[in-house]
């Protein structure tokens, strides 16, 4: 067929097709033009044999900061993009009302990798955050205008898929869960959802929990200590298995304090998965503990989790929570992104966020990266 690029050979996963095995996929115009047992490479303008490789839908990494230049935290997405395959990045918070026309300008919009953006509830987002000085954006309410938030993250209705509000007292002071009330009265009214951000009490993680409503992100879900997932028998406490039920979305966002291998390892054991597998990279953790998505997808294959439900979980269930299913899978007809990846076998030692370690004796590495149907040339490649 004819077609822009042609990957042969790959064993792809797709689970939001049910597709894990050997496939072909074909490019052009800038999507995915088909996927099959074997398709004739005799018209294709570029070839590439991805055998031995695992071709997935472009991964999607739900919780970063990329406000580079802009914001102390913001790490380059490019950069982030080549090591880790990531081909959409959703920056959780990062910009506020203050400061999201300059993030969209200046980083959205000139950025190969695909960026979209929850807006801080606080007006200029997160503005104070490295080793030497760690000013909460939420610890002072003055800064906090629900009608600034809705009326910025109404300009820019292609950019913006939720509100972020960073409770807890490092984020928010003594300001408690007044943060997360007024984020989740903008996304009403948005008809978005809510990022909830959770680090030390106050406020607890009942307070947090009992505000979300089904389709709102519970982010750093398993933590660790305090407000973590488990009890001190380590066990899942009862009100985090009631609000996954109730359809609050779990998602990871390791960063540099927001998960241990501890809350990680008793919530797989006792079946609780994460909806969510995202890395929260910013200044503090590109270079570790978090590093970027596929450290943490390695992450969660080492604890135990299986392969089909961790590229799940970097693919449909993050396409679904930003109500773009279309990113998350290799449907003919959806746009033209692909990650591609190989598995090195060998010693590895897994960091938390607490500084625990685990061994693991493989790991996934980036091989190749597509998008907008196209092999990203600065990238890694087969």
């Amino acid at each position: 067929m004819k077609c822009d690029l042609l990957i042969k050979g790959g064993r792809v996963i797709d689970p939001a097709q049910g597709i894990d095995g050997k496939r072909d996929v074909a490019f052009s115009g800038g999507r995915i033009a088909a996927i099959a047992e074997e398709i004739p490479d005799d018209d294709a303008k570029d070839v590439r044999d991805a055998s031995g490789h695992i071709v997935m839908p472009g991964l999607i990494d739900f919780h970063t900061h990329v406000y580079w230049g802009g914001t102390s935290l913001g790490v380059d997405a490019e950069k982030i993009a080549l090591r880790s395959g990531t081909t959409t990045f959703v920056d959780a918070g990062s910009a506020g009302a203050g400061n999201m026309a300059g993030f969209v300008k200046h980083v959205i919009e000139p950025s190969t990798p695909r960026i979209l953006s929850y807006i801080n509830v606080s007006f200029p987002g997160i503005f104070a955050f490295s080793k030497a000085i760690m000013v909460g954006e939420c610890s002072d309410l003055r800064l906090l205008d629900a009608r600034e938030c809705l009326r910025v993250a109404r300009e820019f209705p292609d950019v913006i898929v939720g509100v972020k509000a960073r409770v807890g007292l490092k984020a928010g002071g003594s300001s408690g869960a007044a943060p997360l009330d007024i984020a989740i009265e903008v996304a009403d009214e948005l008809g978005l959802p809510v990022m909830a951000h959770i680090d030390f009490p106050p406020p607890s993680r009942d307070e947090v929990l009992s505000r979300l409503r089904p389709g709102d992100i519970l982010t750093h879900c398993f933590r660790p200590f305090p407000n973590a997932p488990i009890n001190g028998k380590k066990e899942v406490r009862e009100e985090i298995r009631e609000a996954h039920a109730r359809g609050i979305i779990f998602d990871i966002g390791h960063g540099y304090g927001g998960f241990a291998f501890d809350s990680g390892r008793v919530t797989l054991e006792e079946g609780l998965l994460p909806d969510i597998l995202s890395s929260d990279v910013h200044i503090l953790c590109e270079d570790g503990p978090a590093f970027d998505l596929l450290a943490v997808m390695s992450k969660f294959w080492c604890l135990g989790m299986g392969l089909n439900d961790i590229v799940r979980a970097t693919t449909e269930t993050p396409a679904a929570a930003l109500r773009r299913p279309e990113l998350g899978s290799l449907k003919p007809g959806t746009p033209g992104d692909a990650t591609i990846v190989k598995i090195v076998n060998g010693p590895v030692v897994h960091i938390d966020a607490v500084g625990d370690k685990i061994e693991g004796d493989r790991q996934l590495a980036c091989t190749g990266i597509i998008i907008d149907g196209k092999w990203w040339n600065e990238g890694p490649k087969i």
